[in-house]
């Protein structure tokens, strides 16, 4: 149910800022990584001991980094 609303919350995001062209891009990327982290710990509840858990988990805290850093930017 999260994903779901984080996705929702993505896709808005970005839309709205495609269509008005204004820079929404920390909080995209924000709610991005947010999703990213979502997913990599479902896949470490499944117990499935791949990659792909603990990348989407690397991967979610490097856009969140990202992702606050543009906050202080602006």
């Amino acid at each position: 149910m999260v994903r779901v609303i984080l996705v929702a919350l993505v896709l808005v995001l970005s839309s709205y800022s495609l269509i008005t062209e204004t820079e929404l891009m920390p909080y995209y990327m924000f709610f991005l990584g947010a999703l990213s982290f979502m997913t990599g710990l479902a896949e470490l509840q499944k117990d499935r001991k791949g990659f792909w858990g603990y990348m989407s988990l690397v991967i979610s805290l490097f856009v969140l980094f990202v992702s606050i850093q543009g906050f202080l930017m602006n």
